[in-house]
């Protein structure tokens, strides 16, 4: 069986949405909090970091709850389609409080966008293995990263066209443009991909391989059967066991310590992608969108870098690839301390950025899973997204209140500073180090398991 690419880059369009609208909020609800509303930073800090607390809760929320329902568009599609329309309807309100000054209707229009963003987040992202065999889902995760990649650079090439000079430019151009990407992927979604059909397909398809492997298994069990008739129940004991396995202190150790490290490296890179916008103006005195340029130039070079990066995983190993990575974001945080106004060779500095931030990507997570092994994988795959959302809950209201109270040139000083903290406890992550096999087709470099 191969990969369906027609059908999963459909199903990409979810996923791209998001992005889109992601990339948009985070680079302009700051401006509009700080320069239409005159916001400080730390509540600025606090409102930014509200969508990260409210995914703590909503996304398992709805998640289950789509895994329970069944209508004629199926479990995930109907908490895709009516997420998608509340939050078009409520983002739109958004540039139009802007016009209006009006802070209150600001704060109740971003809170039921954020709402209705958490709506559909986890089905969006469940109806790829929904829809798609085991075997296949790495090459499909691919697929659907690369979608995501591609609207967050449709955002940004929409901030740098039209986001206009001056602290209060009309932002309403630029939220029509979101609304409508998002509004035309989820239509097109719906047209070509009918869930409850595919899915049963999909289970017709699965059930058959399995009667052929148990077919061509089945002389094989037999003889074993009969030349150790307990074999069976003895595996099953053994496997329970495993799943039920403590893991080792030395290994907790090493576990305790790379989820600081997640903790640490996503608190210097979400303070300066959240504050970066109010940073250019402030600092590089920039008019318009044109810091979008910096933050677009991260995103392809990550995109560019994960092929390169999985073949270093495979020979250099993961821990290595991480802290080369680390390494690489700190010092292009360092020499941001020193620049005072805008340059291209900013631009090298943001690429370097995002080839770290991909290097640390493609192999953190599956550290994770592999120092787990033996024990229980879901258990830690849930703190690690515990981890990286907590991180991304404190450092907007931690940067935002240094932003406020020190000095806006503490942004880099402080993602330098984490950054070196997270190398640190790398240095003492002594498992879960495992080079990587060769991915079988190119497309697979860009699943980055996270």
């Amino acid at each position: 069986m191969k990969l369906n690419y027609k059908r999963t880059f459909f199903i990409g369009l979810a996923f791209l949405s998001i992005s889109a609208f992601w990339q948009m909020y985070d680079n302009i609800i700051p401006l509009i909090m700080k320069n239409t509303f005159g916001l400080g930073e730390t509540v600025t800090g606090i409102l930014m970091a509200m969508d990260n607390v409210l995914a703590l809760f909503l996304l398992p929320v709805f998640g289950a709850l789509s895994d329970k329902v069944d209508t004629k568009l199926g479990k995930r599609t109907p908490f895709i389609v009516t997420g998608t329309v509340l939050a078009v309807i409520f983002m739109m309100l958004l540039p139009f409080a802007d016009r209006k000054q009006s802070l209150v209707l600001f704060v109740a229009a971003l809170f039921a966008t954020l709402l209705s963003m958490g709506l559909y987040r986890s089905p969006a992202v469940a109806l790829m293995p929904d829809l798609t065999p085991n075997r296949l889902r790495s090459r499909a995760n691919a697929v659907i990263n690369l979608m995501g990649a591609v609207g967050g650079v449709y955002a940004r090439i929409m901030i740098k066209l039209l986001v206009g000079e001056g602290d209060r430019p009309d932002y309403m151009p630029l939220f029509v443009s979101i609304a409508a990407l998002m509004a035309i992927a989820v239509g097109v979604l719906v047209i070509t991909i009918r869930e409850n059909r595919l899915r049963a397909e999909l289970k017709v398809l699965e059930e058959a391989e399995a009667a052929e492997t148990v077919n061509a298994s089945e002389a094989t069990e037999t003889a074993e059967t009969v030349n150790a008739p307990e074999n069976a129940e003895k595996s099953q004991e053994v496997t329970a066991k495993a799943v039920k396995k403590k893991l080792p202190p030395e290994v907790v150790r090493s576990m305790a310590f790379m989820l600081l490290s997640i903790a640490f490296w996503f608190m210097a890179y979400n303070a300066v992608t959240t504050a970066f916008s109010r940073y250019t103006q402030e600092v590089w005195k920039m008019d318009g969108g044109g810091f979008a340029d910096c933050l677009m130039v991260a995103t392809i070079a990550a995109i560019i870098s994960y092929i390169p990066i999985g073949n270093i995983s495979a020979r250099i190993g993961r821990k290595k690839t991480i802290m080369g990575g680390v390494l690489m974001m700190a010092a292009c945080y360092g020499a941001a301390i020193f620049v005072n106004q805008y340059h291209p060779l900013i631009n090298i500095a943001f690429a370097l950025i995002g080839v770290g931030w991909a290097a640390i990507n493609v192999n953190s997570y599956p550290m994770i899973v592999a120092m787990s092994q033996g024990g229980d994988i879901g258990k830690y795959t849930g703190t690690y997204y515990t981890f990286s959302m907590a991180a991304q809950v404190v450092t907007p209201i931690l940067s935002g209140y240094l932003l406020e109270n020190v000095s806006y040139r503490t942004l880099f000083p402080y993602a330098f500073v984490f950054a070196i903290l997270s190398f640190c406890t790398m240095t003492q992550v002594r498992h879960g180090d495992v080079k990587p096999q060769k991915k079988a087709s190119v497309l697979e470099n860009f699943d980055v398991d996270d």
